[in-house]
């Protein structure tokens, strides 16, 4: 049986503004277990990327305010633990693949030290193991000529280069866990797939656990296991890829599915976007956060907050529509269309 890695309990993150209090993340749970990839996707401002530096405790205090739950890492509660304490987990036992590698990376340093400084912090090992260990790494992450790449500076490379740099940092130490915050944002389509390959390879042979931060349905479909839907600072819908894609039962994970290009549609049908913006979270609204973009909404989504109702063992939906006494609704015709794509792709 895979052993847990890290627990998330009813997390709310908050931060101090000159307008008021920001409620950013509003209760959010979940786990992963070792060698399992969680992908958490929505739109900007779901709360996604404050997620994944709380879990890092990166979050400059002020502003930002743990307003509650737990973080447990092996069991331990990373939220009461002071920054010094911090500073031993991080790059150690959990690392970050940030978005755009350029400003991840230090234009002043070479490639090499800015990896070694990560085995000499954590791996009691001589310079000259750590320079080995670096070029070993570069090796890895599919970078050619790695002694030569070694000395280079971060513009020297382009920008799937430097990504792999980044991915060759976060592997520095052997994590338990890698958090990617949207990892192939800033690259080209071809760059994204390699990108995203490498990373399973590297799952595969090493066992870690990814969180992977995205917005983009066609790179979940690609990595995950399990698939968090957030929006509003809260998790909507939970479950595995299959439940995601094949059974989507919130219907903002319907928009979602909505809105990818459909492939298998010769039509010239344009894409379809999810009506409204998302709301101040300054304020957040009474009932069901997304009420007043959901075409679907009941009465009491504008009044009550629905609870998360279980679908399966592993897949779960924050909406009243799946209430007992709720009209049973359709699928909308364009995720349908879409579910069937993915079907006959075998996806």
């Amino acid at each position: 049986m895979k052993k847990k890695l890290i627990e998330v309990k009813d997390l709310r993150i908050n931060f101090k503004t000159y307008a008021g209090i920001v409620q950013a993340v509003r209760g959010v749970n979940f786990e992963l277990y070792e060698g399992e990839t969680l992908a958490i996707v929505g739109e900007s401002g779901s709360g996604k990327s404050v997620t994944s530096n709380a879990l890092m405790k990166l979050l400059p205090q002020p502003p930002a305010q743990y307003a509650g739950g737990q973080i447990l890492f092996n069991g331990k509660d990373l939220i009461p633990l002071t920054d010094k304490e911090m500073m031993k987990i991080r790059g150690n036992d959990i690392a970050m693949i940030f978005q755009d590698p350029m400003t991840a990376l230090n234009p002043t340093m070479r490639i090499g030290p800015q990896i070694t400084e990560v085995i000499l912090k954590h791996k009691k090992v001589s310079k000259d193991e750590a320079k080995a260990r670096a070029i070993e790494l570069l090796n890895q992450v599919g970078i050619p000529f790695p002694e030569r790449r070694f000395r280079a500076y971060p513009h020297e490379l382009s920008g799937g280069m430097r990504q792999r740099v980044v991915i060759a940092i976060a592997l520095a130490a052997d994590p338990k866990l890698l958090i990617a915050d949207e990892p192939t944002t800033a690259l080209d389509v071809t760059i994204q797939a390699q990108i995203l390959e490498l990373m399973k390879d590297i799952q595969k042979k090493s066992n870690t656990s990814i969180i992977f931060i995205t917005h983009d349905l066609g790179v979940v479909a690609n990595v995950a296991d399990r698939v968090a839907v957030m929006y509003a600072g809260q998790i909507v819908e939970y479950g595995t890829v299959n439940d995601i894609f094949y059974n989507p039962k919130h219907p903002y994970t319907w928009g979602l599915l909505g809105s990818m290009p459909d492939l298998t549609n010769s039509t010239d049908e344009l894409l379809r976007a999810i009506p409204g913006s998302p709301p101040n979270l300054l304020d957040p609204p009474k009932g069901d956060a997304f009420a007043a973009r959901n075409e679907y909404a009941l009465a009491i989504d504008f009044e009550q907050e629905p609870p998360m109702f279980q679908v399966s063992d592993s897949h779960y939906a924050k909406t009243w529509l799946l209430h007992p006494d709720a009209p049973k609704l359709p699928l909308p015709e364009a995720v349908a269309r879409r579910i069937e794509g993915y079907k006959e792709g075998g996806e």
